[in-house]
């Protein structure tokens, strides 16, 4: 028997703003990436006299750039929502993906549970339903309550 955890109303709040995100969060895993793996790219060489090499000791570059992906904490979270979206997403049938472009990922996200109802030919409350499980089934990836 599995018992399911009944989300706070917080938790549904940052899981659904995390869907409204998700491409923003993607680009800035991009990012975090880009700046751990080029440290210096922003920063003049100064060291024009030869001398001490200390700042740029490299000794095992590829494993301390490694070592540095993968213990960042800010990387390593936004790749388990991004990862958890992900699984959540490509499981979902084509109604409720639907619905996700529509409500999180449409550029136009003018349209309201009316209109996105009308585009699903279902109810609003159906559609509203669809949501839930979407939410719940992220939470439950996230293991968030």
């Amino acid at each position: 028997m599995t018992t399911t955890i009944k989300p706070t109303k917080i938790t549904i709040k940052k899981v659904e703003s995390e869907w409204y995100n998700y491409h923003h969060t993607v680009r800035e895993i991009g990012k975090l990436r880009e700046a751990i793996m080029n440290p210096f790219d922003d920063e003049p060489d100064t060291n024009t006299g030869g001398g001490s090499n200390s700042v740029r000791n490299p000794g095992d570059p590829t494993g301390n750039l490694a070592t540095r992906l993968t213990t960042n904490k800010q990387i390593s979270y936004l790749h388990a929502v991004v990862d958890a979206i992900d699984q959540v997403y490509n499981a979902l049938p084509d109604n409720y993906k639907q619905l996700v472009r529509l409500k999180y990922w449409s550029k136009n996200r003018q349209l309201t549970w009316d209109g996105i109802a009308l585009e699903l030919n279902v109810s609003k409350r159906q559609a509203m339903r669809w949501r839930n499980e979407i939410i719940q089934a992220t939470v439950e990836v996230l293991g968030w309550r």
